[in-house]
């Protein structure tokens, strides 16, 4: 070998390793779960019937999976346009959070093969199941064809590119709509069990609190995510999108403040509207400040501070918090203060296969978002459609 020659990188990386040890005990626990039924692999019953599949695989994937609308809404709709760079990063994880949604719930259902009969054969308009079934379908097909751009650009179909991005418009608008529809309805799902859940969590604003909070979900996890991209796929990005990088940062950091103080606030008036001040006293109660305080206020003042300081790291620190905090919330809505009620014995808890699919799931998802965002124009623009966006 040359001493000019550049050494090949390894692919067996320990996270390489890693990843692949995940995938193949999640492929081996997918043939036991669609060979042997739910049984064989999930602690769920009569009284538990939604586990950690739904908790977190579908609540907190399809709040976190919100940078989509919110991005897209911000860029196409009130003109942003200093935030261009962050839309297709923010699509693409929107795209793939979603799909993996739908992935993930066809391990959650027993006859997973029928998960189009509520949609065709067995329509029930007036259920809100059947609502975010809906929602949820047309909103993954309209982020299919926001995604397609990258994939037709890469394939060098323009045509195809450009009638998909023709109608980036009416997608945004659209999407919005779908977006609004179903993070509320996922949080009205819980209305028809207000003898089941905790009443510092229970309360007639659920499908708001939901709303709202999908909100900052998703600024921070474009944050988040864009300051990991900035990190290791620096040689992926072109200047474009690392001079407007500081300001996707400030600017989501600024606005993710605003909605989490509007949220921290509805929250309370919640507690005060439903008289629940005597639960604060309890021990959910103290869980109950925690959520709040810990995983709303503090990253309110967070990312306050970071906006005003011009502080990136303390913004990404801050979308961490919140992005825990909405997984804080969202397990504690489907599996921690659920059937609050029930003797200990009687409590639902995830079994290690459920973990471990739910592991495999999100390491199935990251691998693939890793390939999109190292083989196709997404970090950067293709060398033939520049100003095409």
């Amino acid at each position: 070998m040359s001493e000019h020659t550049t050494p090949r990188k390894s692919f067996w990386t320990p996270a390489n390793i890693v990843t692949a040890v995940i995938l193949v005990i999640g492929l081996i626990l997918t043939v036991k779960r669609f060979t042997m039924g739910l049984d064989s692999v999930t602690n769920l019953s009569d009284d538990n019937p939604w586990g950690i599949w739904i908790g977190f695989d579908l609540l907190c994937g399809v709040a976190l999976a919100a940078g989509g609308y919110t991005t897209s809404a911000a860029v196409y709709l009130f003109g942003m346009k200093k935030f261009h760079s962050a839309v297709r990063p923010a699509i693409t994880t929107a795209f793939l959070g979603y799909a993996f949604v739908v992935f993930a719930l066809l391990y959650d259902l027993g006859r997973y093969y029928r998960l189009p009969y509520p949609l065709t054969i067995y329509p029930g308009p007036t259920s809100f199941l059947f609502e975010v079934g809906l929602c949820v379908a047309l909103y993954l097909t309209v982020l299919a064809i926001e995604f397609s751009p990258a994939l037709w650009e890469a394939l060098n179909w323009k045509k195809l590119r450009a009638w998909a991005h023709a109608l980036t418009l009416v997608l945004t608008i659209f999407g919005v709509v779908l977006s609004t529809l179903h993070q509320s309805s996922l949080g009205a799902l819980y209305l028809i069990a207000p003898s089941k859940l905790h009443p510092l969590w229970y309360s007639p604003y659920l499908a708001l609190f939901f709303f709202v909070s999908s909100i900052p979900a998703g600024l921070s996890m474009v944050i988040f995510e864009g300051r990991l991209s900035h990190k290791y796929l620096h040689h992926k990005m072109d200047a474009t999108h690392l001079e407007e990088s500081p300001g996707v940062t400030l600017g989501f950091a600024k606005a993710a403040a605003v909605v989490l103080f509007a949220y921290f606030n509805l929250k309370w008036i919640g507690v005060a509207l439903d008289d629940n001040w005597k639960y604060l006293a309890t021990g959910w109660g103290a869980w109950f400040l925690v959520e709040l305080l810990g995983f709303v206020l503090t990253p309110c003042l967070m990312y306050a501070v970071a906006a005003r300081e011009k502080n990136q790291n303390l913004a990404f620190y801050a979308s961490i918090v919140t992005v825990a905090g909405i997984v804080l919330n969202r397990l504690n809505v489907s599996l921690v203060a659920f059937n609050w009620r029930l003797p200990a014995a009687a409590r639902y808890m995830p079994s290690l296969e459920e973990i471990l699919l739910t592991v495999f799931i999100v390491t199935l998802e990251i691998t693939v978002l890793r390939i999109c965002l190292c083989k196709l124009p997404i970090l950067h623009e293709h060398p033939e459609f520049k100003g095409a966006h």
